[in-house]
């Protein structure tokens, strides 16, 4: 592919040729790249990275599944049953794919090798500066739903142990909610992510991997061997109105989104090719899809319209089976906390030297008190929200709607860009066909964003 020159004057964007760790976000556990040179070959010579195309695909979906897949049998009931809720995942699918598509192009384009840094320098200095901060709050919003996810499944988990019955309000002090998920917080989260570096990622990647695996084979085995205790509630079979099949968009978009991860993952590949890349992430999406409807169906039709916002609520605290698979979730979610903070450290470390104007290598001595500085602060605001919003919904409403700015927006606005940079005298049509569908992208990024937007502000005002 040739190379294309996009906002390629230092000056306009004001990024500094080494900037050290606020380059490096979201990078996949299994990633190993290192930072650009001047020696490098171009995106489009010999290959650059160790990545296998197999490996890739292992690599996506492991950014992809996470902790979002206990929502989505709320979503299937949200969006007004399995009819809708499948329809919705696969139109929504096409348009996912086609994101991360997007950015590889983009990333060859700009020779640049993280979300973030595409955005920079493709669409310029103040775009890049809003995608930075929507990284920091997106990160910051998963953190507290993750603090959230350890306490209602510590919840469970403890009633059995302390013997309480099913849905009773009060228990004995240790129990209590607040002080089991600071507690949990304060001696396994905080010691994690407090070190500059984050060599365990690969044991997190595991986890995650074989915790959702898991809970999506529990969904399914207690969708056709349900216990004698529970009964569904209403069955949906068509949505209630167009606004309910978009509230459950954003539950679906959290799920999906691996867009800001995919930019590594695509310059490790051995071959960087965008074509590659297309199979690469369709079938890696294929397999989420799989995953996700499996968890979603079997979930939605278990317990009807009556299901939790997290699945595994809805099932009986002595449950064994399920106990196993909420001990999945605290394992994956305790490492995966860590790592969306360092990803969120990064950025916020990023924009304060870069409006100091202090290059990293000059500011090395006082790196250590900002980062613990910055790692206090973060962790508790984080676990303050999370002991005081209950319901996990909400955050996932919010950090939903951002997801697809990095899943429609951003991506749309850098096919624009990218074109327009391209400057051709004779445009042909599929150059006005690919501008248009970065319209569009963007476009319907921001109608399902602000449509969320607006459902949170209402329902709270009205609450």
């Amino acid at each position: 592919m040739a190379q294309v020159s996009i906002n390629s004057d230092p000056d306009e964007w004001g990024w500094s040729t080494d900037a050290g760790e606020r380059a490096r976000l979201l990078q996949s556990p299994c990633v190993d790249t290192a930072p650009k040179t001047d020696e490098e070959p171009s995106p489009g010579g010999p290959s650059r990275g160790t990545t296998s195309t197999l490996g890739a695909v292992f690599i996506v979906v492991n950014a992809c599944l996470g902790a979002g897949l206990l929502n989505f049998p709320a979503a299937f009931s949200t969006a007004g049953g399995v009819a809708a809720g499948i329809t919705l995942q696969m139109g929504m699918l096409v348009f996912i794919i086609s994101g991360l598509v997007i950015l590889a192009y983009c990333s060859q384009a700009s020779n640049e090798r993280t979300y973030q840094e595409v955005v920079w320098a493709v669409c310029g200095r103040l775009t890049g500066v809003l995608c930075e901060v929507l990284i920091a709050v997106y990160t910051f919003g998963t953190c507290i739903a993750f603090l959230i996810i350890i306490g209602d499944q510590q919840d469970k988990i403890i009633a059995v142990m302390a013997k309480e019955p099913e849905g009773a309000d009060s228990g004995p002090w240790y129990t209590d909610r607040k002080l089991t998920i600071s507690l949990t917080a304060f001696l396994f989260i905080l010691p994690l992510s407090i070190p500059r570096e984050i060599g365990f990622q690969k044991y997190a990647s595991f986890l995650s991997v074989v915790g959702t695996w898991y809970v999506t084979a529990i969904v399914i085995i207690k969708y056709f061997w349900p216990d004698k205790e529970m009964s569904p509630g209403a069955i949906l079979t068509r949505p209630a109105s167009w606004v309910a099949v978009f509230n459950a968009m954003p539950t679906i978009c959290f799920g999906f989104q691996c867009h800001v991860s995919s930019v590594p993952v695509f310059n490790s590949m051995q071959r960087p090719e965008v074509k590659t890349w297309g199979g690469v992430v369709t079938a890696a999406m294929v397999i989420a899809l799989a995953v996700y409807m499996g968890t979603g169906i079997c979930g939605f039709l278990t317990f009807g319209a009556a299901v939790n916002p997290d699945v595994l609520l809805s099932y009986p605290s002595e449950d064994v089976a399920v106990a196993v698979a909420r001990a999945f979730i605290i394992l994956s979610v305790l490492t995966s906390y860590p790592i969306l903070h360092f990803c969120g450290r990064a950025v916020v470390e990023g924009l304060w030297l870069r409006y100091q104007g202090v290059p990293v290598e000059e500011d090395v001595g006082r790196e250590r008190r900002r980062r613990v500085l910055q790692t206090l602060v973060w962790f508790l605001l984080t676990l303050l929200l999370a002991l005081f919003i209950p319901d996990i919904g909400k955050v996932i409403s919010v950090i939903g709607g951002l997801a697809t700015c990095f899943i429609f927006i951003f991506p749309g606005l850098c096919l624009i860009q990218a074109k327009l940079s391209e400057m051709e005298e004779v445009k042909p049509a599929s150059w006005w066909a690919l501008v248009g569908y970065g319209v569009f992208l963007v476009t319907l990024g921001a109608f399902i964003f602000g449509q969320t937007t607006a459902n949170a502000i209402f329902v709270d005002l009205l609450a």
